[in-house]
């Protein structure tokens, strides 16, 4: 085994078992199955018939998210299978559900998001790259939309768009700077209106967003009517209703909106659905596979990206709020590497035994374990082991974790695999407990969202910003003064807002590492996303269109003559 890629070779080397197997253990009945392939289906949604008496039951949502990660990631989503497959092992009829990866990180820097070591979804390959083709869909039906908008305008634009304010932007799945700004119909009278324009990456889409929130083809279609994509000359914004493209734009989407089902290396049914990034959208996997998993399981395991100021935040604010979900638990994952980076070190010494500046570090872990309290909800730590780690870090960030009061456990599902995370799925089953002990024996947990959006836009911001950043105070500047006003104007401030920040640090500084207070959170401009049903918020240097970097890992990537992938991860 290639020591440079293990968990490519891991994959590869895995017996995956007929995806109709899968699906009949989940309970998923042939006429709902609709086969890509051998190992891969999509799940229609609209051939389930509902649980009937003989199913009640309650089943258990758990959210895994993590601290604020380096660059690299610190093995989430390779906790969340590793989870999982715990709960399996313990006989909990179990699926997990996990967002689609980007080709934008996986050719850049970042990889996939399938797991690793013994931990993963697979066929690896499959997933990491064109999967059945949901994000092809997501980006044709987003650049259909614009050339609806563009072509409108050439042919007489009965609607009175403004050129200059058009608002709905192409998109592409790779990591592309150089299409950030652009202009648009060059060239005389039939090549069309010249505009500025620009890309965003298929994952920042509104479209990505809506199909994520969507909970069936009606209400898809009504989410898609509502996409604001331009103002008129008078300020009045368009909408896909007024320019009629509603149900072609649906159309394109009928596919992608069903749940894709794989499974993990061990067994367990997978539903791997959506991708919204968490650091510019909402961060969460499809609420339509989320829905399906807990019909089908005793047990969900979910994860939201990147820390929990993120993922988590828009997952219990948003997603939970507008998909009427409870979460029963949460999963804190931290690395010693990132406890390093938080307590002062270098990205070459991480592989240096420093227990102190672990320590030092676990500022970062302890603020998101306080955030999420917030909600009502109880976290659990789990330490995802590297091979780098030396038992006395470990056990000294374990020991810290339980004289802090904290629920916490060694993961070393990497190595493995389900029961490498025996121990933190004891820990997560302890806290579900103890919150229904809490609640009076009740069967709820007490998760509440942290803010009101009927406060209005500022009254959230302000409310995140203290609550979940540490900051002290708010600033609206470049275009956000006049967004604010302009969604006043059009009752769009009390919608819930999604945060567009920097996944490094707590505050919307990269730089600021640990649990950074007295900060200002920057806000340059809040953008309306109708159909979704929230507003988006920029904030510090975060772009919806990410570069790649100086050596991006397509370099490393290439196939064999048997049609195997090299370099992929």
């Amino acid at each position: 085994m290639s020591a440079e890629n293990p968990d490519l070779q891991i994959a590869q080397a895995a017996t995956l078992q007929p995806i109709t197997e899968i699906a009949a253990r989940a309970g998923i009945p042939d006429e709902a199955l609709v086969p890509y392939g051998t190992n891969k289906a999509k799940v229609d949604i609209r051939r389930m018939s509902a649980p009937g008496p003989e199913a009640a039951r309650s089943p258990k949502l758990v959210l895994v998210s993590a601290m604020s990660p380096t660059p690299a990631g610190e093995g989430k989503s390779t906790t969340t299978v590793g989870l999982a497959d715990a709960f399996s092992l313990k006989g909990l009829q179990t699926m997990v559900a996990l967002r689609e990866p980007a080709l934008g990180p996986i050719m850049g820097i970042k990889g996939g998001a399938t797991g690793g070591g013994y931990s993963q979804v697979v066929p690896m390959e499959d997933i990491n790259l064109h999967f059945t083709g949901d994000f092809h869909a997501i980006q044709i039906a987003n650049n259909t939309l614009a050339a609806l908008v563009d072509n409108h305008i050439q042919q007489g634009n009965e609607l009175d768009l403004d050129p200059r304010r058009i608002q709905w932007k192409r998109v592409v799945d790779v990591n592309d700077r150089a299409l950030r700004e652009i202009v648009v119909g060059l060239g005389g009278p039939s090549q069309g209106v010249p505009r500025e324009d620009g890309f965003d990456i298929v994952v920042a889409s509104e479209i990505m967003a809506i199909l994520c929130l969507a909970t069936d083809l009606a209400d898809l279609e009504a989410r898609i009517s509502r996409i604001v994509v331009g103002f008129t000359r008078g300020r009045a914004p368009v909408t896909v209703a007024d320019l009629g493209v509603a149900g072609a734009i649906t159309m394109l989407l009928k596919d992608a909106l069903l749940p894709n089902l794989v499974q993990t290396l061990g067994g367990t049914p997978a539903l791997v659905h959506g991708g919204p990034f968490a650091n510019i959208a909402h961060g969460c996997n499809s609420l339509a596979a989320t829905r399906l998993a807990l019909s089908l399981s005793e047990i969900t395991v979910t994860e939201a990206g990147f820390g929990s100021d993120l993922g988590a935040e828009k997952f219990l604010d948003i997603k939970a709020r507008l998909g009427d979900l409870t979460p029963d638990a949460v999963v804190v994952v931290a690395t010693v590497r990132a406890l390093k980076i938080h307590g002062g070190v270098a990205k070459d010494d991480l592989a240096t035994e420093n227990i102190e500046a672990a320590l030092a570090g676990t500022s970062n872990l302890a603020r998101h374990v306080e955030n999420l309290r917030k909600f009502g909800l109880e976290p659990v730590v789990a330490l995802n082991r590297f091979p780098t780690d030396t038992e006395a870090e470990l056990e000294a960030v374990l020991d810290w974790a339980r004289q802090q009061g904290f629920h916490a456990a060694l993961s070393e599902v990497w190595a493995r695999g389900g029961e490498g995370g025996l121990a933190v799925a004891d820990e997560v089953l302890a806290a579900i407990d103890a919150a229904r002990g809490d609640t009076t024996g009740t069967d709820e947990t007490g998760f509440r969202p942290l803010y009101d959006p009927a406060d209005g836009i500022e009254a959230s911001l302000r409310t995140l910003a203290s609550e979940i950043y540490g900051a002290d105070d708010v600033v609206f500047e470049d275009r956000a003064p006049a967004q604010l006003k302009m969604l006043q104007r059009n009752g769009w401030d009390t919608l819930p807002v999604c945060v567009a920040k920097t996944q490094y640090s707590l505050s919307d500084d990269p730089t600021l590492l640990g649990a950074p207070t007295g900060h200002v959170l920057h806000v340059r401009d809040l953008v309306p996303k109708i159909g979704a049903g929230f507003v988006v918020a920029l904030t510090g240097s975060i772009m919806t269109m990410p570069g790649l970097p100086k050596e991006p890992a397509a370099l490393r990537m290439g196939v064999t003559e048997t049609g195997e992938s090299v370099g992929l991860f």
